[in-house]
Parts: structure tokens; C-alpha cells; sequence
């Protein structure tokens, strides 16, 4: 049993509730059990004066890397970086070595996020066994081992013929296909996003085409099968545009967006920094722009961090040869308070909607609320705390990271994850 804690003074921000005022929390036995209860005495005390008391921060797009992938990234140091950065719960990506693909490495994973027991960790299963994309995964299985969604993301699903049958399947258990858009055919050996930068620096480059031909066939077949559709990492004015348009159609269409895709563009790459080097590239002004009316507007429904940790020495290579990825756990608050909240682009409100409400909806989890009675997952941030990005301030196993040296504005002190503090560097 956890202990009572009363959270005082803080603003809480429930979107899912459409709550935004200051307030008590009082929390017992895990859960947010009264508002505005007085100290009694018997509880632990959090002062939250000046501070915003959200639920939980929810990740949908997570590449813990383990198995195979531990010089990377392991379970514990993956979900660590969660806790540090505010996130209560994760989505795990399958693209790791062995895939996740049958029932023994959902369980496998769900063991091993026990034993870290940080914070709460969801399982997205493959759509192709191996991945391969040849053959459908034992989807059926997988959902009663409890995954939360399929995805091959790390590649696309090349043949429509096998992704119009995971979406039939998929369907049958009411999961989303969370989709990795790229034809592969149009960025084979592509570095950055093609255009005029790309040209300049005699950087082969990644054309737009690649992720918008993929995100529209996507979205005929959802259509055609009634499926759910999560489209992941979108980075082009064209795909916030065809998925805007799907939903006025009324289609089963969810997407996400990256930090990275909302604050950072192509001419970044002048420094062959190969920690600016991930998939989808960075791309244009007008792109990026696109991206942050696309999540105003409701078009994009969340923010998803795509945390794609690399060991150092695979990322100190020429860029050509380096991996794509970046990790984001512990900085994606802190960019987006600093680039859209401090700019006036966003309101908190609809900034902790698009990082928790919004991603427990997609994946159907109890989770994103400060409702009571609900399961006492609560991200306190201080919205003024200035800090600087360094290697040290990192939990994640890796720190190819594409804000490294960057002040930031805005930080998670307090994490709660089932009412246990995780994180407290509250003064």
C-alpha cells in the first residue's frame, strides 16, 4: 500500500476533466482519491506552489532496444529516462532483435519493465512476422498476451495486400496499426530531407513523396477496411493535409508528431551533425509550421517522442554512416515549453492533452486523467526551472540527442507513477 500523499497549491491541468485551476490532490492507496481536502496531518506533504500538477506524461513511440539492442538502451535505463523526463507510461516499439512478435516476448518485456519498476510500460507488437513484412505476425495471439497496437515501425509495411490484411485483423480486436509511412524505394542511401539544403551541402537527400505516398495508401486502407489507423512521426505539410482531410471523411485516423518535426528544420544539417540525422528527416520551415497548425487544429493528435537511443560510437560516424535516431524522453517538456508554450504557439492545457489525454485515448489505457478514483499517475512541472542539456543530466543509456547544449525552460520535478513518488527534485 502506497503511502497518502497531498499534493497543495498546485494548478492542476486536467484536460480530460477540462480542468485548470489551483487546487489540492489528495492520493491513497494509488489512486487520486478527493480535491481540495485540507492537510490532515497524516499524509506526506508536496508543496506545488507556482508549479503545474498534470496527469501523467504518455508516450506511444519508444525504442527501448532491448533484447539485442543493450548497448543502446535496456528496459531500466530506458524507462529511468521516462521517469526523468515526466513520462508515467510508455508505448515500447518492436523493432528490436529478436522482434516482438509472438506472446513469449510480450511477456518477456512486461517481466522485465516489472523488474525495473519505474514506470508503467506498454507493449506494441509487430504486424509482420520478424518483421519481414512477408508474412502476418500471430496478431490474434499477441492480443491476448496484451499488446496495445501492431506496428513494423523502423520500416513500412511495403505490401499493401499484407497491410490491408493487418488492418482486418487488427480490427477484430479494436487496436491501431500504428504506421512507419516511408517508401522505401524513394529514400534508399538518403541522408536529410531533400530540397535546397540537401543540394547545397551534396547530402543525398530524402524527398517528401516517400512518407505522403505511404501515409495516403494508409489511409485507403483504413478505409476500405474500417480499421483503426495511427500514423507515426509525420513531418510533411502534405501528410498533416491528407490526414486532416481523412478525418473530415469521419475515417478511424489518429497521428503524432515529433518534437523534433515541430522546432527544428533541414538547415540544421550544415553541421553534419549526425545526431540530427533520424527518419523521418527534418525538414522545411513551411513543414514545420504545417505540423504545429496540424496539432492546434486537432489534426495531430499527440506528441510522441520516437526516443531512438545509439551508443556513441555508432553515432560518431560520418553522417552518411551513422544511424538514424535521436532519443527524447528526457528533453521533449522542456523543447516544447521553450519553442511553443514560451512563444505563445500552445497553451499548457492543450500541450498536456497532446502529451497524455490524447496518447491514452489512442491506445485505449486507463490512463491520462486526475480523475477520481483513477490510478495516481501525476507529472508535476515547474514551467520556469531553466536547465541546460549535457550528457550528465541523462538517465537514457545513450545521449544522441539533437538539443545537446541547448537552455531549456521547463522541466518535470515530481513523477508519480500508481501514487509512488519515482522522481522528486522539488526544492
Amino acid at each position: 500500500m502506497s503511502q497518502s500523499i497531498l499534493i497543495k497549491n498546485g494548478r492542476v491541468i486536467d484536460p480530460s476533466q477540462q480542468l485548470d485551476q489551483v487546487m489540492n490532490v489528495l492520493i491513497e492507496n494509488g489512486h487520486i482519491s478527493a480535491y481540495n481536502i485540507q492537510p490532515s496531518g497524516r499524509e506526506r506533504e508536496i508543496d506545488a506552489t507556482g508549479k503545474i500538477v498534470s496527469p501523467g506524461l504518455i508516450d506511444l513511440h519508444v525504442h527501448l532496444r532491448e533484447p539485442g539492442g543493450e548497448e543502446d538502451e535496456t528496459i531500466a535505463t530506458g524507462t529511468s529516462a521516462a521517469i526523468n523526463g515526466g513520462y508515467t507510461s510508455i508505448a515500447c516499439i518492436p523493432n528490436t532483435n529478436p522482434p516482438i512478435d509472438s506472446p513469449a516476448d510480450v511477456e518477456f518485456l512486461a517481466d522485465q519493465a516489472i523488474r525495473a519498476d519505474r514506470c508503467n510500460v506498454y507493449v506494441v507488437g509487430c504486424i509482420s512476422k520478424n518483421r519481414a513484412g512477408e508474412e502476418l505476425s500471430e496478431m490474434g495471439h499477441l492480443a491476448r498476451a496484451g499488446v496495445v497496437a501492431f506496428s513494423d515501425d523502423g520500416s513500412s509495411v511495403a505490401n499493401a495486400e499484407l497491410m490491408r490484411r493487418a488492418f482486418e485483423y487488427a480490427k477484430m480486436f479494436d487496436l491501431p496499426i500504428l504506421s512507419h509511412c516511408e517508401d522505401k524505394n524513394l529514400t534508399n542511401l538518403g541522408v536529410m530531407h531533400e530540397g535546397e539544403v540537401s543540394v547545397r551541402l551534396g547530402l543525398r537527400g530524402i524527398p517528401a513523396a516517400a512518407e505522403d505516398i505511404m501515409t495516403a495508401r494508409d489511409i485507403m486502407l483504413a478505409e476500405s477496411t474500417g480499421g483503426r489507423l495511427h500514423v507515426m512521426h509525420v513531418s510533411t505539410a502534405r501528410s498533416v493535409e491528407l490526414v486532416r482531410q481523412a478525418k473530415r471523411s469521419g475515417l478511424k485516423i489518429t497521428a503524432e508528431v515529433t518534437p523534433h518535426h515541430l522546432t527544428l528544420t533541414d538547415e540544421r544539417l550544415v553541421s553534419f551533425d549526425s545526431n540530427l540525422k533520424m527518419s523521418p528527416p527534418l525538414r522545411t520551415r513551411a513543414d514545420v509550421e504545417a505540423c504545429i497548425a496540424g496539432l492546434l487544429d486537432g489534426t495531430l493528435d499527440c506528441v510522441s517522442t520516437d526516443h531512438a537511443p545509439h551508443a556513441l560510437e555508432k553515432k560518431q560516424r560520418e553522417i552518411d554512416h551513422a544511424p538514424f535516431g535521436v532519443t527524447g524522453l528526457e528533453t521533449a517538456l522542456g523543447v516544447l515549453n521553450t519553442c511553443l508554450v514560451k512563444t505563445g504557439k500552445i497553451t499548457w492545457q492543450k500541450l498536456i492533452e497532446k502529451m497524455s489525454t490524447n496518447p491514452a485515448k489512442i491506445i485505449h489505457i486507463p490512463k491520462g486523467t486526475l480523475a477520481i478514483g483513477a490510478d495516481a499517475d501525476v507529472t508535476i512541472i515547474d514551467p520556469e526551472e531553466k536547465w541546460r542539456v549535457t550528457p550528465e543530466e541523462f538517465q537514457s543509456k545513450s545521449v544522441n540527442n539533437a538539443y545537446l547544449g541547448w537552455e531549456l525552460t521547463g522541466r518535470a520535478v515530481c513523477v508519480m507513477v500508481n501514487g509512488r513518488v519515482r522522481l522528486n527534485r522539488m526544492r
